[in-house]
């Protein structure tokens, strides 16, 4: 593909902000209310209203939802949280902040997300919480997974899956709570932010001490807390962004579809999997592919940037490797494997045929 002129750079993510965020942070400005206020109370309100539970509880970001969903569970030291190696390391770090220990299951081979069997093999009497992640924008497969569970709380991680259905039920009001990540690269930001939304009003109330200093009114302490609040310039562009969700999850699996479907006949090439029953909202659209690192450098080259999620394993860095007791040879072999291609609403027609004609055309020249 040489002797080509230089063409545009198609960006593995682009926030989608318009004027609409941009009057509603210079309303919060004009305010001079920029702390955890109403904008934070409405944005909750809207969030748990489109997730379907009774409430949402907003925080600074993701990593900081799963935190506070382990302690508002009692998860303390010594206890066991079974979770999967192939997520980013946010979704493991909470439980070692809670002194606990993560134990790992592997994951399911087209799906990605964890293998219920395997995780009922990983649990203990000391499984204290099971953190299941809707990786990628696609939903683990619940029921199994609540079945195996009984009576321990299963924190679903839905960082990546905002607008994500089960079988009818949307993703975040399954399990015992949820939690999201408003990061810009996710289908819906608030620049950084997150929320957990739960059904169970007390678990609700001890969320809201937690986030807050162990507040329960005006300097009143009652628990040792954190500052873990979400501001309302924050909230203001998650109302807007959340308004416009939607309409950025359709275009994302718009997107995919011409993406799977122009690659159909590329053998070496493996396109995401859509089960039955499920709405996958493509955060990111992973394929597996043969020679992978050799058709990331190629599309690279042409100017599609793409990503690897995930290069390595999260027991394969320092701080967790002391907990990989258990082989998850199907999560391993995903490392070597995966591949994303930008997907996100910004794309246009042209964009995903130069995609689908560049992957191609690497699988020809080899």
């Amino acid at each position: 593909m040489d002797g080509k002129e230089k063409v545009d750079a198609i960006n593995i993510a682009k926030p989608m902000l318009g004027p609409e965020e941009k009057n509603a942070v210079l309303e919060v400005m004009s305010s001079g209310k920029l702390a955890q206020g109403e904008k934070v109370d409405r944005f909750e309100k809207a969030f748990a209203a489109y997730v379907g539970t009774r409430h949402a509880v907003a925080v600074g970001n993701g990593t900081i939802a799963i935190h506070l969903a382990l302690l508002a569970h009692g998860v303390g030291r010594g206890m066991e949280v079974v979770t999967t190696p192939f997520t980013f390391i946010g979704s493991v770090t909470p439980i070692l902040f809670c002194q606990a220990r993560p134990v790992f299951a592997d994951i399911v081979e087209k799906t990605y997300n964890i293998d219920p069997a395997d995780m009922k093999k990983a649990m203990t009497r000391q499984t204290k919480a099971i953190i299941p992640v809707h990786l990628f924008g696609l939903a683990a497969d619940m029921d199994p997974i609540m079945e195996a569970a009984g009576d321990v709380p299963v924190i679903e991680d839905a960082c990546q899956a905002h607008g994500a259905v089960y079988k009818g039920r949307n993703v975040g009001s399954i399990g015992s709570c949820a939690c999201y990540s408003f990061y810009p690269t996710k289908n819906m930001t608030t620049g950084e932010g997150g929320m957990i939304t739960t059904n169970n009003e007390e678990l609700a109330a001890k969320l809201r001490l937690l986030r807050d200093h162990g507040q329960k009114t005006r300097y009143e302490h009652v628990v040792i807390g954190y500052n873990y609040r979400m501001n309302d310039i924050s909230a203001a562009i998650g109302i807007e962004q959340l308004r416009k969700l939607e309409s950025f999850n359709g275009r994302r699996i718009a997107n995919a579809k011409v993406l799977s479907d122009g690659m159909s006949g590329v053998k070496q090439v493996k396109t995401p999997v859509v089960p039955e029953g499920y709405r996958h909202v493509f955060h990111q659209y992973s394929i597996r592919a043969k020679k992978r690192d050799g058709l990331k450098d190629f599309l690279n080259l042409e100017n599609i940037r793409c990503g690897i999620y995930y290069p390595r394993l999260v027991t394969a860095n320092a701080p967790i490797k002391p907990f990989a007791t258990r082989p998850t040879p199907r999560a391993e072999r995903a490392t070597r494997e995966v591949l994303a291609l930008p997907v996100h609403p910004g794309l246009s027609q042209e964009d995903l045929a130069r995609m689908v004609n560049t992957v191609a055309a690497f699988y020809v020249e080899k």
